[in-house]
């Protein structure tokens, strides 16, 4: 930029980058949302076309930002998992939320003849907000993620019990949520059951779970400078140099970790490359417990 008597306007912006070594969560919700699913008729309790839309606008973004690792959505909101050593804008919080969120409204409004053939986009236009949000470990990564699915199924119960008191039982919207104040879970499961034969352990996993996007391979990628294995068997240590060496492990497992080794250009060139080659798929599975995350050790691994 040419230096010149107004360029000491630069100097009223607020730097903005975010913490390093810490996940990144950018997560967008839909700016008046009942009013918008109200007027362009969306089918309640849920409406497969507004959640396959919503998933075909994250896609994309995973897509197109590598950086972009997972991204987990429900009705409508989204959220998008940016990888730890991530420098994507030099981590400038103002770029990455305004990127992802103008990509993600630019392909709902470019998407919705393709999911809503039959019904006209109409003014106010749909619109969503972001925010970032800073998570130091992935431990407190994976409960933000694992609160938003038990979110997710916590207002899904209520709503599908709500909706077919509704539209099934013949009550009004006051009514049904008179008859649902102060219940539990088993007392919405057996209305749902017991009134209207539904069994909501059978109902779709989409809606019960939300969807999950993500790079899948068909093997984990491989590990950057990998050490060869010894086959040197070490002598015995003595018995205080073993104490203090059990010690020293003791203190290095609650110790605070190390930010990530610094790939090189070529390293991070190569890992581009399979991350562009893999395929992004959109699954509805349970996040909370270990195994979808032993099973992908790539996804939340360096």
């Amino acid at each position: 930029m040419a230096n010149s008597q107004y360029g000491y306007v630069k100097s009223f912006e607020t730097p903005d980058r975010l913490l390093p070594n810490t996940w990144i969560v950018i997560r967008l919700d839909g700016r008046g949302f009942h009013k918008f699913t109200a007027r362009h008729g969306f089918e309640k309790p849920n409406d497969k076309r507004a959640l396959d839309l919503m998933n075909a606008c994250a896609e994309a973004v995973v897509t197109d930002l590598p950086d972009v690792i997972f991204a987990y959505g429900v009705s409508d909101e989204y959220s998008f998992v940016l990888k730890r050593e991530c420098e994507l804008f030099e981590r400038r919080e103002s770029k990455l939320v305004t990127t992802i969120v103008s990509h993600f409204t630019a392909h709902y409004i470019y998407l919705w003849p393709q999911y809503f053939p039959s019904t006209t986009l109409t003014m106010p236009l749909p619109t969503f907000d972001g925010r970032a949000v800073l998570y130091p470990s992935t431990e407190n990564l994976r409960d933000y993620l694992s609160w938003r699915q038990v979110d997710a199924h916590i207002n899904n119960l209520y709503n599908t019990t709500f909706w077919m008191l509704i539209l099934r039982g013949g009550r009004t919207e006051k009514e049904a949520e008179r008859e649902l104040q102060g219940t539990v879970s088993g007392d919405k499961n057996e209305i749902l059951f017991s009134q209207f034969g539904i069994n909501y352990n059978n109902e779709p996993e989409i809606f019960k779970k939300g969807s999950c996007i993500y790079r899948e391979y068909e093997t984990s990628p491989p590990t950057v400078d990998a050490v060869e294995p010894s086959n040197d068997v070490p002598e015995p240590l003595p018995k205080s140099a073993a104490t203090k060496k059990a010690i020293l492990a003791r203190k290095s497992a609650i110790a605070p970790k190390a930010a990530p080794k610094e790939l090189s250009k070529s390293q991070l060139a190569r890992q581009r490359k399979r991350e562009m080659k893999a395929k992004v798929v959109v699954r509805y599975v349970d996040i909370i417990k270990d195994e979808f995350w032993e099973q992908r050790t790539w996804i939340l691994g360096n």
